[in-house]
């Protein structure tokens, strides 16, 4: 037997919006999803999800858990495509020889990284 990850929960001020914004950076329908909605999620597979909930207080300081996106195409391309949409960057960890990565924060101020692509970790 063992235990697989159902839910990755996001608590936030508007879920259906932040839940848009992962929609278009991971390129994954948003269904069965209304502005208003206390809760939803994002299915990133056929059993795991992108859990969003309303919750009254504010995000305060560092993420004790965050996301690591290792994209499809050139890491610098997906930061820029990330910061058009929404996306603020954090902290710059790229080296000049093309390895590190980006902290990027969310709409609502969630901390995310980007890493290289694969292609970009095998050259």
């Amino acid at each position: 037997m063992s235990t697989v990850i159902h839910n990755i929960a996001i608590d936030c001020a508007d879920p259906y919006r932040l839940a848009q914004f992962w929609s278009a950076v991971l390129d994954r329908p948003l269904v069965d999803a209304e502005p208003g909605d206390p809760e939803l999620s994002l299915p990133l597979t056929d059993s795991q999800n992108l859990y969003f909930q309303a919750v009254p207080e504010p995000k305060n300081g560092k993420n004790r858990l965050h996301v690591c996106l290792c994209p499809d195409r050139p890491r610098d391309e997906e930061v820029e495509r990330l910061l058009a949409l929404g996306a603020t960057l954090s902290e710059d960890h790229r080296r000049s020889d093309g390895s590190g990565w980006a902290v990027l924060l969310d709409i609502e101020g969630n901390e995310f990284c980007v890493l290289r692509s694969a292609a970009e970790r095998h050259a």
